[in-house]
């Protein structure tokens, strides 16, 4: 049996690709622990200052396993034991300070829309299509959908999800402000071959995002996300205290000592 999450690492990139292209990378209790397992060892190694997270298949994530559901959970007691598990891998990611890109091609829905937004930066493919569709099986948002959705795109945009049965094209998501960026691919005239075409394209260019985030002063990249992250746990004033010794804090690492010393020699070059 494959496991449920592939996880490697990388010059300090950490690929974590959900495992399960024959349920379309759905939750079920396997994936679940290692889903929390995984992001937690991701985030807490010392070697890791970037993570791409992506999916094996022709899609993203469908959410939670409705088949896996329906044969092996006998209450909403095991549903919300279930979600309280998935929500500890959300809170590894939101709450690091570490970046995160999302390779997220194909179809992305229900609990897979709260997966895509614990990634700070995602790259969909041009055909991809997002959506919530939880009332489809009566049911309703988990994962930090409803938590993460509204900050995102906005509480009238978030209702139309959540109201409805519909799925955002890739340009409607960029244009909401979901998604970062759309992938666009040739055409080869074969579904199947296109569709894998736009997936490794997908992966190429969220590889590329977290490549520039290495290149740079990845830890710098990585606070920012902390504290745009953070701010709703605190009050204006409690944020601008944290971003003073936030700054402060940046300023004594060796990296931008080194950053903030070049920048003043170009200065001084260029002046003369």
């Amino acid at each position: 049996m494959s496991e449920p999450i592939l996880f490697t690492v990388d010059e300090g990139l950490a690929r974590l690709t959900l495992n399960r292209p024959a349920s379309l990378n759905a939750f079920d209790a396997d994936l679940a622990v290692a889903w929390r397992d995984v992001t937690a060892e991701a985030v807490g190694r010392d070697d890791v200052r970037a993570i791409v997270l992506d999916a094996a298949g022709r899609s993203f994530c469908a959410g939670g396993d409705v088949l896996a559901m329906a044969k092996t959970m006998g209450s909403g007691a095991d549903i919300t034991s279930l979600a309280h598990v998935i929500n500890e891998g959300i809170l590894n990611l939101t709450q690091s300070a570490i970046p995160v890109v999302a390779a997220a091609h194909g179809t992305t829905a229900g609990g897979g829309l709260g997966i895509l937004m614990c990634s700070d930066y995602a790259v969909v493919g041009a055909h991809s299509k997002i959506g919530s569709l939880y009332a489809n099986i009566g049911l309703t948002p988990d994962l930090s959908v409803s938590a993460q959705l509204a900050r995102a795109i906005g509480e009238r945009r978030a209702l139309q999800l959540v109201l409805q049965d519909r799925l955002l094209t890739a340009a409607e998501a960029v244009e909401w402000g979901l998604v970062a960026e759309a992938v666009e691919t040739p055409s080869t005239g074969s579904a199947a071959e296109d569709a894998q075409a736009e997936a490794d394209a997908v992966r190429e260019r969220a590889e590329q995002i977290a490549r520039f985030w290495l290149a740079g002063a990845a830890g710098a990249y990585g606070h920012a996300k902390r504290l745009v992250r953070s701010q709703p746990s605190r009050t204006f004033t409690e944020q601008l205290s944290e971003e003073a010794r936030s700054i402060g804090a940046a300023f004594d690492t060796p990296d931008a000592k080194a950053r903030v010393a070049g920048f003043a020699a170009a200065s001084r070059k260029s002046a003369r």
